[in-house]
């Protein structure tokens, strides 16, 4: 049985999103980066993010994470066991891990895999369930705390099929694939972050190879 959290918004840029990319720049001042790109420009790509830099989206991520507490049984003591790959059908990688462009990072922070919306997803790897709801940019969003310390996000969601503070195992079902958020298209963004934090992130690529399970 799933759980689906309403979206106060579609894909496409919103007037919220730009203003609160602005908000981040201006306060902050330690970021250079173009502006986000235009929603005409966005439509031309299929299935992929137009994914910045969301400021209420972190805030709810570091709340959530400190409201569910560390598991023993979850703890990263020994090998952190099996992964496997968030879909088990055809995709497409429509944004690779990495490249650059219109992002507060510089490039582009996960892999995005080309799929019809409702495409199950399914976890990578065991964890804890820090966040489960509408998560700005990202859209519906699921956020897991892994056994080994770092923290998957698979974004743009069409449902959500966990609750904040779950324990899943590799493979569980988290939801669907959808477009939900700053997308040009039904797709899975997956993000693998070393640290909560934004701009932690590493290559979903590499880090899923070393641990058996290979994306391409």
């Amino acid at each position: 049985m799933g759980f689906d959290i309403d979206s106060p918004r579609e894909a496409g840029t919103t007037r919220r999103d730009v203003l609160s990319v602005a908000a981040v720049l201006l306060a902050g001042g330690a970021f250079t980066v173009a502006s986000p790109l235009p929603h005409a420009a966005a439509e031309e790509t299929d299935g992929g993010c137009v994914l910045g830099y969301d400021e209420e989206f972190e805030a709810a991520l570091a709340e959530g994470d400190e409201a569910v507490p560390e598991s023993r049984a979850l703890a990263p003591e020994g090998p952190p066991g099996r992964f496997a790959l968030p879909l088990r059908r055809r995709f497409r990688v429509s944004a690779r891990y990495g490249i650059r462009g219109n992002w507060i990072a510089g490039h582009h922070t996960g892999i995005d895999l080309a799929v019809p919306r409702g495409t199950p997803v399914h976890a990578v790897g065991a964890g804890t369930v820090v966040l489960a709801r509408w998560s700005g940019a990202y859209g519906k969003a699921v956020t897991v705390r892994l056994r080994d310390g770092h923290y998957a996000l698979y974004a743009h969601l069409s449902r959500i099929a966990v609750r904040q503070g779950a324990r899943i195992g590799t493979g569980d079902r988290l939801g669907s694939s959808g477009a939900t958020g700053r997308a040009t298209g039904p797709h899975l963004h997956l993000e693998i972050r070393a640290r909560r934090g934004y701009g932690s992130d590493i290559n979903p690529v590499k880090y899923l190879a070393r641990r058996g399970a290979r994306l391409r």
